[in-house]
């Protein structure tokens, strides 16, 4: 028995072929609509938008720049990002560079696990957490700054540089949140100010041998951190293009 449609029969073997070619479209076309992020498994930033992807259960493909090769520097990566920084989010037409810009705008598409606390007051120690990361650790020790560094004024000098902007850092911090932790940076729920904190203090321990018996809140919640699957599946030595010598 067959199908007719246009005064022609249409067997159950073509009916079955026109299926798979449908499916195989459908599914072509779900997968160019699959989120590409363009990262670097050492980067704090890069790191930032894979926890906050995990969060909310974002697939997405992963798309290694090498930054110690120089890859950030070539004409196609700036197209993306014309002044050659990961990460870089692929969404369709979108591309945005800026971990924060990212994660606003995955916020504001994405409202599943809001990354940000309805209370205005919170929300604001967030966004001045996360600046503190942002503006006043992070960029100390980016690879072009260390590099410098260790070229003007000795082989030990990069190290002792960011050690001490990561110091100084987090003791602001401590102080900031103190009173507005719980389990985590400002509650007992993962909020937008854990997404910077959780790859800055993993660096500062694994990179720059930080103490931080000297910083126990952050030394705490940074425990807690590493509960959840979704920050533990971000960090560094999880990613496909970390070397075989740091992967878990």
């Amino acid at each position: 028995m067959g199908y007719r449609s246009c005064n022609k029969t249409i067997t159950p073997i073509h009916f079955n072929f026109f299926f798979i070619v449908i499916i195989a479209a459908f599914m072509a076309g779900e997968e160019s609509k699959k989120l590409k992020l363009y990262s670097y498994w050492r980067s704090s930033c890069s790191c930032r938008v894979r926890i906050g992807l995990n969060l909310k259960g974002l697939e997405y493909e992963y798309v290694p720049v090498n930054l110690l090769k120089g890859e950030q520097r070539t004409p196609e990566f700036l197209k993306l990002n014309p002044v050659g920084l990961v990460p870089v989010l692929v969404d369709g037409d979108v591309v945005l560079a800026d971990s924060f810009a990212i994660l606003m705008y995955l916020e504001e598409k994405f409202p599943q696990h809001p990354l940000l606390p309805k209370d205005l007051h919170r929300r604001g120690i967030n966004y001045q957490a996360v600046n503190i990361v942002c503006s006043s650790i992070q960029p100390y020790q980016n690879i072009p700054i260390l590099k410098f560094m260790k070229e003007k004024l000795g082989p030990d000098a990069d190290v002792a540089w960011a050690r001490d902007h990561i110091q100084r850092g987090f003791a602001a911090l401590e102080k900031l949140l103190k009173d507005y932790s719980g389990k985590y940076a400002t509650g007992d729920e993962v909020f937008l100010a854990d997404l910077f904190l959780a790859p800055q203090i993993d660096g500062a321990i694994r990179r720059f041998k930080v103490d931080m018996d000297e910083f126990p809140l952050l030394a705490r919640i940074f425990k807690a951190y590493l509960e959840l699957p979704a920050f533990r599946d971000a960090m560094p030595e999880r990613q496909p293009d970390a070397p075989a010598e740091h992967r878990d």
